[in-house]
């Protein structure tokens, strides 16, 4: 069993206190960013129509509702699945989700480690793994590449986040409340 670790109790509760707009509009940006750069990603998608795929951490208080949209896909940030229709939903800890699409983790070990859950309309979640496979796609670099001459820096800095939230993920809690 793989047991990608999930983030920190007091990571999560932190998350819960943030507000969704900022990381809406975030997500919003590098969504329309990645798509510019990766053309034939939504050509891959163009079959499956205009479905909803849930991302859900099961380490944070949010879900992240992807519209698998031709002309205009797009994410949804909310607290809650409750009152949207989806027709998929994928299940894992934050880190494997983001390392999943990095290509850093194999989806199918995942799966059948049951660190990652699929549930709903399979097809649609297999297209936007081939997709994202097809493109090699890297959510750090795509998120700062629109930052020009200070991308590299930028991007050094996001994957020492990264790094730092998997080490603090794989530290045992010690039962200290913040």
């Amino acid at each position: 069993m793989t047991q990608v670790p999930a983030l920190p109790a007091f990571v999560s509760r932190a998350a819960g206190l943030l507000p969704l707009f900022p990381l809406q509009h975030a997500l919003s940006y590098v969504l329309s960013q990645t798509v510019q750069r990766h053309d034939p990603l939504l050509e891959r998608l163009a079959e499956q129509g205009q479905k909803t795929v849930a991302i859900v951490p099961t380490d944070l208080p949010v879900a992240f509702l992807v519209r698998l949209d031709r002309t205009v896909p797009s994410v949804e940030v909310v607290r809650s699945l409750e009152g949207h229709a989806v027709d998929s939903r994928i299940s894992g800890t934050a880190l494997s989700l983001l390392d999943l699409v990095d290509g850093r983790l194999d989806g199918d070990a995942l799966f059948f480690s049951r660190d990652l859950a699929v549930e709903g309309d399979i097809e649609a979640v297999v297209a936007l793994r081939n997709a994202i496979d097809g493109e090699g796609l890297d959510v750090v670099k795509d998120a700062v590449a629109p930052l020009g001459p200070f991308a590299s820096s930028a991007e050094r800095i996001g994957r020492g986040m990264l790094d730092l939230m998997r080490d603090v993920a794989k530290r045992p809690a010690t039962g200290e409340r913040l």
